[in-house]
């Protein structure tokens, strides 16, 4: 079968449909609005590919500059998909297009004007595509392999939108859109096909990266409180541990909490999980960036913490037991009070493992509940 103009918008028809109901499918699965996105603008691509397939075979249902209305529609539901993945609100400016190709369809329908329209939307579509790209930019963060393919794809897509703008006015007769002719409009066929199928597949590589990210977070975090788990703290302490010195001594804090079981047993175990969250998020609020904290088990937490001092420490744990004890006492009071046993050990050099410093941490912890509970025993450095 030979590739004229008709078949190759035929190819076009059957990849943009392919990869729009690959990428919904893909969504329920990832369920990341950016696939919803970029599935609807293959959508819109196929729609319009199927109005210009009729108009060719002699069907006349919309205006030809509809279709290509479409190509800047769906072209913007690229870019609201990469700004969706990149989590960046975009400038209301960019809606006006719409606003703008609608109102130049109302213009007179001349030859002369049909050119500058194809220059025109040639022009929309570079800015659009252009913009998608920018956004991927990588920010001072590595992007997969996905995702900077997706990049560089739209920037020669948009790069070549742009020459086409400028080609339309320059080359005259090899311009004919409604029939499918010309050397700029064949071009542009074989280019639309080729940008189809390499969108999608770099759109698909960026959303699996995702979810591999994804998956790997969920398996180094606790399901109920959201903070990193054993395993994950164990591959991470090692980092922090190393940074210690007497200039910038470390923290590890154990946490419990106290008379826990009396909140189950009176209330029940939602109640408890809502506690275990209620602290954990506390924690993640009080603790600067570069800090860990993990969930042990049960009703036991772990902090760790680089360049703190004795008084940092107590600021610390006194505020996390005052609002702790607060929440508990508002929400479900207990015959005994429900607070904080904190244990803890500095160190000022790195150590030779997390292990050893959750052992003194331990140490310090029973010590606080042979005291009274509800209070912060500190060891020194080691």
């Amino acid at each position: 079968m030979a590739l004229d103009p008709t078949t190759i918008l035929i190819l076009s028809t059957a990849l943009a449909a392919a990869a729009g109901l690959y990428l919904a499918v893909e969504w329920t699965s990832v369920r990341e609005k950016s696939l919803l996105f970029w599935s609807a603008g293959f959508a819109v691509i196929t729609v319009g590919c199927v109005l210009a397939l009729a108009r060719s075979a002699g069907f006349l249902l919309l205006g030809i500059w509809f279709a290509n209305g479409l190509l800047i529609a769906a072209h913007g539901l690229f870019l609201a998909g990469v700004a969706w993945f990149t989590r960046t609100r975009l400038s209301r400016g960019w809606y006006l297009i719409a606003v703008l190709w609608l109102a130049m369809l109302l213009l007179p329908n001349q030859a002369w004007w049909s050119k500058v329209m194809l220059c025109i939307q040639s022009l929309l579509i570079a800015g659009i595509t252009l913009r998608a790209s920018f956004l991927l930019r990588p920010h001072g963060v590595s992007l997969s392999v996905g995702a900077v393919q997706l990049r560089y794809v739209l920037l020669v897509h948009g790069l070549f939108y742009l020459a086409k703008a400028g080609s339309t006015l320059v080359l005259g007769g090899s311009v004919d859109l409604p029939a499918f002719r010309g050397l700029v409009i064949q071009i542009s066929l074989v280019e639309g096909a080729m940008a189809i199928m390499l969108i999608a597949l770099s759109m698909t590589g960026t959303e699996r990266h995702r979810r591999e990210e994804r998956i790997e977070q969920l398996a180094a975090r606790d399901p109920l409180t959201g903070l990193y788990n054993r395993r994950a703290l164990d591959r991470r302490a090692p980092g922090l541990l190393a940074l210690a010195s007497p200039a910038n001594p470390g923290a590890l804090l154990l946490i419990d909490i106290d008379n826990f079981k009396q909140v189950n047993d009176l209330y029940g175990h939602a109640a408890g999980d809502k506690l275990l969250v209620a602290l954990s998020d506390m924690m993640r609020d009080a603790l600067p960036r570069s800090a860990l904290a993990a969930r042990l088990g049960g009703d036991e937490f772990l902090i760790l913490l680089e360049g703190s001092s004795d008084d940092d420490v107590a600021a610390l744990c006194d505020n996390l037991r005052d609002a702790f004890a607060q929440k508990a006492q508002e929400e479900f009071p207990t015959p005994n009070a429900v607070t904080l046993s904190v244990g803890g050990t500095l160190f000022e050099q790195p150590s030779s493992g997390l292990a050893a410093l959750i052992e003194r941490g331990d140490g310090a912890l029973y010590a606080s509940k042979r005291e009274g509970r509800d209070r912060l025993k500190l060891m020194p450095a080691a």
